[in-house]
């Protein structure tokens, strides 16, 4: 049965499998990358620097403020700071990934943290969540991260080498920046399959616009959690609502 295939996953095929789910969002990483690599240069960073930021930070959006904070002269512990707030996000990533991994070793739950991003964690969590409903558990699942992850990092190291050493080819004219967005829209999008989801994203895409200017990018955080508390209460609202049905009771 395709049910006893599923549970008998090799570490092999769910590394394949996550690779290969990745692939369709690294279109959209590559030139995100390219521009990475070409602002840390032009903002005074070594490629030694540049290179290194990419492989130990690996976190895109917190690289570019950096880099920006870095080129403006800011203190460092203000660059460490404001790093540290673009990236809390990771931090709802990891709680809502570890009930799948719990049963991982310490060595394992580091690799796949640091491996963590916002796409690897978009193919990742949506393929956990289907593995949960359909009641299908694969005790080799935690490789489909790693190779999502694994596929992700190779890709912009690769991309920050290229922004690098042929960013200043690259013309202007070009605009490759609007790929940052269409990246992260083409992640949000097919995970948009209710309404608390759906109220989720829009309101915290409207903050986010309204809140843009804050220092810091608080605005981001303010964005996210405006997005939970939203989605939350349109959850709660539809759980009372269906209760009421059941108990008969139509007010």
């Amino acid at each position: 049965m395709d049910t006893n295939r599923d549970l008998k996953r090799s570490p092999r095929s769910e590394f394949v499998a996550g690779v290969r789910a990745e692939l369709p969002i690294l279109l959209g990483v590559v030139p995100f990358g390219m521009i990475y690599g070409a602002l840390a240069v032009g903002a005074g960073l070594s490629v030694g620097a540049a290179m290194a930021m990419s492989s130990i930070v690996f976190a895109g959006s917190a690289q570019f403020v950096g880099v920006q904070l870095i080129h403006a002269g800011a203190p460092g512990m203000v660059i460490v700071f404001t790093t540290f707030i673009v990236n809390l996000r990771h931090i709802l990533y990891s709680a809502s990934i570890a009930p799948y991994l719990a049963q991982l070793s310490h060595r394992w739950k580091w690799l796949l943290a640091y491996l963590l991003t916002d796409e690897a964690y978009a193919v990742t969590i949506t393929r956990y969540n289907q593995e949960s409903a359909s009641a299908v558990k694969s005790a080799n699942r935690h490789w489909y991260l790693l190779g999502a992850g694994l596929a992700m990092w190779s890709t912009w190291q690769v991309s920050t080498a290229a922004g690098i050493f042929l960013g200043a080819q690259v013309p202007s004219s070009w605009s490759l920046d609007f790929t940052i967005a269409l990246t992260f829209i083409a992640l949000v999008v097919p995970a948009l399959r209710d309404r608390p989801s759906v109220a989720a994203a829009l309101s915290a895409g409207v903050i986010a616009v309204l809140a843009f200017g804050l220092p810091y990018k608080l605005g981001l955080i303010v964005a996210a959690i405006s997005g939970m508390a939203v989605g939350l209460w349109v959850e709660a609202r539809l759980l009372s609502t269906g209760r009421r049905h059941e108990r008969g009771d139509s007010r």
